[in-house]
């Protein structure tokens, strides 16, 4: 027998178990996320709310459900996982949801379901297949190990996936404006002209137009993702562009969710043209507004530490990007030619960093 071997022996019954039931719950933590996909789409969460507030019993449960009759025996072994996950609490008489259950609900305006599946469809989860592989070709992303092409070009590729996926972000900027302008509305006040950076279809900026009539706000993107869309107000339009050849001048420019999708050289890239815009709008108040994660800035719970951890490694195998802690952050801006930044940690685990030129 070797050491290791001995080793391991010397291990009591008990920290076996335990060291076991550790590695089971790694091996099988895909099945929290699978499961609860599964729930979204049979529609489990909106069958529970449209009944009201009372519980909900199993068989109404059941019945409310488009399932064939030989699976209607199963859903409450579905239903057991998610309430044992806190996403639905069982009384006797039923099931009603939680917090976590209402943010999945369609009618939700702060919905994250959309964000839920674009995020584990299979494009974005069978990359994760090809991590040792990865580490062991010279391809950029395990992404591209999987499908032979880098994200951004397969997304333009196939545009079903890429509904999803731009479904998933604005559901995500939407949960992100509702907070900033309800509770932190402060931090838009001044800003005369805003130009959101690979804003998408416009949740954002259309948010915070509507709600500052005087601000004039762009949303900048790809032609393919904004090449069809009208703006629908007078102070609100959209720019056909690339980040990295020319952002519009305005005196505020926002990058939400953006430079952690790219590799600290690209983001330098960002940064400076996003001076040059602020300095071509002549504005002597101009600043950036980024929305990202700062690793280990605000909540340092062993929860939240998992899900920045989590974030960064979704980062590295999907787009190519990082998580940055504040003085990679600071190396950033230092490097793109900014004098001073201002770190808010206003947005839970993710942080507002105003950056000034």
């Amino acid at each position: 027998m070797n050491m290791e071997g001995g080793k391991m022996l010397a291990m009591g019954g008990d920290e076996l178990l335990e060291a076991q039931s550790h590695v089971w719950n790694h091996i099988f933590n895909f099945i929290n996320s699978m499961s609860l996909k599964c729930a979204i789409q049979l529609g489990i969460p909106d069958a529970i709310h449209s009944h009201g507030p009372n519980p909900v019993p199993l068989s109404i449960l059941v019945s409310s459900l488009q399932l064939h009759p030989n699976k209607t025996q199963f859903i409450y072994r579905l239903m057991r996982l998610l309430t044992h996950s806190g996403f639905f609490v069982q009384q006797e008489e039923g099931y009603i949801l939680t917090n976590s259950s209402r943010l999945l609900l369609k009618d939700n305006p702060c919905a994250v379901s959309p964000f839920l599946l674009s995020m584990l469809q299979p494009a974005l989860t069978d990359p994760w297949q090809f991590l040792s592989i990865w580490f062991q070709t010279d391809d950029q992303t395990p992404f591209e190990t999987a499908h032979g092409v880098p994200f951004w070009k397969y997304m333009r590729n196939k545009p079903k996936e890429g509904e999803v996926f731009n479904a998933g972000m604005a559901s995500d900027a939407r949960l992100v404006i509702n907070v900033l302008l309800e509770k932190h509305r402060s931090v838009f006040e001044g800003v005369e002209s805003l130009v959101d950076v690979g804003g998408g279809t416009g949740t954002v900026a259309k948010a915070i137009s509507q709600a500052f009539p005087q601000m004039e706000c762009t949303v900048l993107d790809l032609p393919q993702v904004v090449a069809h869309l009208k703006g629908d107000q007078p102070n609100f339009k959209y720019v056909e562009g690339d980040m990295f050849t020319l952002i519009p001048p305005a005196d505020t420019i926002l990058l939400k969710w953006i430079l952690h999708d790219w590799s600290d050289e690209e983001c330098v890239e960002i940064l400076k043209k996003c001076k040059e815009a602020i300095t071509g709008s002549g504005s002597k108040k101009g600043k950036v507004m980024v929305i990202d994660l700062v690793l280990f800035n605000t909540k340092n719970d062993a929860d939240s530490i998992e899900t920045q951890l989590l974030y960064d490694m979704l980062m590295m195998i999907v787009p190519g990007g990082k998580e940055r802690e504040e003085k990679e952050w600071a190396k950033l801006i230092k490097e793109a030619g900014f004098r001073a930044y201002k770190i808010f940690p206003i947005l839970d685990l993710r942080s507002l960093i105003e950056i000034y030129p």
